[in-house]
């Protein structure tokens, strides 16, 4: 594993929850917690009317596959329709349920079907009591095999199983291989038992990218890691999104799934009904998209012309669907302008000269570049008298063409 360690934070823990909120420029932000990114269309409606009745009206999702309520206007409604809709299984646990997974693993491709490791590992998680001390921002992961989650492209993902056939994983820390291979049966209790040795040894750090090779080494000689088989062949996977391209996909039992994308990964509650009257569940993905599975062709047409009136990205070629963008000025006061606003005029301008995917670009409205994507993506940061865009400092009426340039290659 690399010796380079991130820096450990000092200040108190503020990441967010359902109960214990953030106080934001724009008011108390919640963070509801999807394990896997799972949530059903009942529930998925419920989430709609909280944005509606207690926050801003949109649902946020985040780069972990949860979603986020903004301008909450009483914290304690919230909780409680939360409870009855079965969000908020756990108010010791709530924060620190954060598993993230391969979002079409068991419909289309990937060695090993995770779905039910996803279950079970929640459960696990929620009957740990020492787990409760875990930082909001630890991430557990689960990958079938394609390489879409925690890997080396992202060490933030903490502790990770990454199937390599359909009964053996690799375990990754901080998206490095261990090398230490655990047989599916197993995952789950060595992933639990890997956060609760690191709630033993973390020190002040947040996450297993900020502890040294030898407390990293300790995490896996606590779960008694010569139990299991090593494996000289460390894998470097190469990100793999699975599910890579917006619009119909054909799942392996001959059904159909909609990715369906959100521009800057927000949602309208009248969309989230949208996506919730058309499929009994929906999967929330890393990349701030929704995943609609189980449907059949007939549905999946008339499901995608609706999405598509309705304003949700089913066509990768609409530049909405690479550029993401923080709150900004809206949001938060930290932001040196309205991103959102300066990313939707260059999007528009972009519409009108590109007929295929366009370049993937991040718009910050300060140095934290919060919600960035852990895939590659150009950085658009503001600096106050408009942007640098890759250091190169760009006028707002100038993003679109330096954009477009960038797209060209």
């Amino acid at each position: 594993m690399p010796n380079n360690p991130a820096p450990p934070r000092n200040r108190a823990d503020a990441c967010p929850g359902a109960l214990t909120t953030h106080v934001a420029d724009d008011g108390a932000l919640a963070r509801v917690r999807l394990p896997g990114g799972r949530v059903s269309a009942a529930q998925l409606a419920v989430l709609a009317s909280c944005a509606e009745s207690l926050g801003d009206g949109a649902l946020h999702l985040t780069s972990r596959a949860n979603v986020q309520l903004r301008a909450v206007s009483d914290t304690v409604a919230l909780a409680e329709r939360l409870a009855a809709a079965g969000l908020l299984p756990s108010a010791t646990h709530e924060r620190v349920r954060n598993v993230v997974a391969s979002p079409a693993s068991g419909l289309v491709g990937g060695l090993a079907d995770v779905r039910p490791l996803v279950a079970e590992l929640d459960a696990a998680i929620r009957a740990r009591p020492e787990l409760a001390e875990l930082p909001g921002r630890f991430w557990f992961g689960l990958d079938d095999g394609r390489g879409d989650v925690g890997g080396s492209f992202d060490d933030r993902v903490d502790v990770c199983w990454r199937a390599v056939s359909l009964e053996t994983g690799a375990l990754l820390l901080a998206g490095a291989d261990t090398g230490v291979r655990v047989p599916i049966a197993e995952a789950v209790d060595v992933l639990v038992d890997v956060a609760a040795a690191f709630v033993r040894c973390r020190g002040e750090a947040w996450q297993v990218r900020e502890l040294d090779d030898t407390v990293r080494a300790e995490l896996l000689a606590d779960r008694g890691e010569s139990r299991f088989p090593r494996d000289r062949a460390i894998h470097r996977t190469q990100r793999g999104e699975g599910v890579c391209h917006l619009g119909a996909v054909r799942q392996d039992d001959g059904r159909t799934a909609l990715h369906v994308g959100l521009r800057f990964g927000t949602s309208t509650a009248a969309q989230a009904r949208l996506l919730a009257d058309i499929a009994g569940e929906a999967i929330v993905t890393p990349w701030r998209s929704v995943l609609l599975p189980d449907l059949d062709d007939e549905d999946a047409r008339t499901a995608k012309r609706r999405l598509d009136d309705a304003g949700l990205l089913v066509d990768a070629r609409n530049p909405a669907a690479s550029i993401t963008a923080c709150i900004g000025s809206q949001g938060c006061a930290k932001a040196l302008a309205d991103v959102r606003a300066d990313a939707t005029n260059a999007m528009s301008e972009l519409a009108t000269v590109h007929d295929e995917a366009g370049v993937a670009a991040h718009f910050a409205g300060c140095t934290r570049r919060c919600g960035r994507p852990p895939t590659p993506a150009v950085d658009v940061l503001a600096d106050g008298d408009g942007y640098l865009v890759d250091g190169e400092r760009v006028a707002v009426g100038e993003l679109a063409d330096v954009l477009g340039r960038k797209d060209r290659g």
